[in-house]
Order: structure tokens, then sequence, then C-alpha cells
């Protein structure tokens, strides 16, 4: 098999590693700003559960995770979901736990002057999350999550193993149909999966350089 033919079947799953990346990061992003701001409310209840949730998804396996929501849920609850739909549940969940962690330490990283600032103002502690932190905030935490992007794109190889058709889906069909394909299809998912992260990596080191001018700046 030659070189395009190896490449043409990898393609087939190009679609759904992107639509993967895609919906799964939105969700952990989602995710990360209501876990973030939750980990610095003032209700303990509040901190305390996301404080559970976030430990629990960075300390277990992603694969454990992965496997647990689609092959025991059906069994232990009946509860039965289609490939995709436990892959971008799994992703949002792992790596919005991780993205959690970037929102709350760029909150408290705004200086505690702008809160006096915001009693002072007679604002309430929702307009000054939402007025004057997360706005001041944002453009810290910024290259974090674009960072946590490029990682959850590296996640989504894992979901070939509960049958989702991605690239490392067909790659894996390549190599069992033929061990000897084994150099060439991972070589070639190698420079396939840094393609698709290569804008990903652009747009990081871009807003890393826009938040290190906004704060030599300040």
């Amino acid at each position: 098999m030659s070189t395009m033919d190896i490449v043409q079947v990898l393609m087939r799953g190009l679609p759904t590693t992107i639509s993967l990346l895609l919906t799964a990061t939105a969700l952990a992003f989602t995710i990360a700003f209501i876990a973030g701001i939750s980990r610095v409310s003032k209700y303990k209840f509040v901190r305390v559960g996301t404080l559970i949730y976030v430990e629990f998804f960075r300390g277990t396996s992603l694969l454990i995770q992965l496997f647990w929501l689609y092959y025991v849920l059906p069994e232990a609850f009946g509860i039965r979901l289609d490939p995709f739909l436990a892959g971008v549940i799994t992703l949002g969940l792992n790596y919005g736990a991780y993205g959690s962690e970037i929102v709350r330490s760029s909150i408290l990283s705004v200086p505690k002057g702008q809160t006096e600032a915001g009693i002072a103002l007679n604002m309430s502690s929702r307009q000054q999350m939402f007025r004057l932190i997360l706005p001041q905030a944002f453009r810290t935490m910024i290259p974090g999550l674009t960072n946590n992007s490029i990682e959850l794109l590296k996640g989504t190889s894992l979901v070939a193993l509960i049958t989702l058709q991605d690239m490392m889906y067909w790659g894996q069909n390549l190599r069992g149909a033929d061990i000897s394909l084994a150099l060439p299809v991972f070589a070639i998912l190698l420079v396939m999966y840094f393609l698709v992260a290569l804008p990903l990596i652009l747009l990081s080191k871009y807003f890393e350089k826009r938040a290190s001018r906004g704060v030599a700046s300040t």
C-alpha cells in the first residue's frame, strides 16, 4: 500500500476527529468557566462540590472515564450513549476540570483593588465578577485554555477504543490488517495530528504574546 493510499484511508477519520475536537472543546470551555467561577464562590457547598468534581476528573484516568461512560453505564444503569456523544462528554468533563483551574487562578490573579472598587461603586458580587473581574481575568486565561484544547486534541485519539471512527481508528485498522504498515501509518498519523493542532499552537502563541504585552503595560 502506497503512502497516498494510507493517507486516503486515514482522511476518512479526519472529519470525526475535528468534529470531536470542536464539540468537546466547546463543552470543556463551558464547564471550565462554570467550575472555575464556582471554585471562588462565597458559598462553601458550591466550592466543595466543585472541588470534588475537579479532583475526581483530574485524579482518574481519561481512558477509564471513557470506558466507564461507554461500557459500564449501559450495563449498570441501562444508559446507552453512542461513541461520539460518550467521547464528547468524557473529554468535556475531563478537560473542563483542568480548564477550571486555569479560570480559577486567572480570577484570583486580578488585584484585590478591583473588588474593592466594585464595592465602592455599590456593585453586587455578581456585577463585580462579570463586569470587573472576568474581563480582566479573560486575557490571562485564554493562553492556558488554548493549550488545554491542544491537550484535548491528543486525548481524542483514545475514542478509537470505543469504536468511534476517527483517524486513530482507521490507523489501527490498517495496522491490524498488515502489521508491516505500522511504521508508515503511525508516522503519517503523527503528521496529521500535528497539522490539526498547528492552528491551535499558533493561536496559543498569539494569545501568550498579547497577554504578556498587556501585563507589561499595566
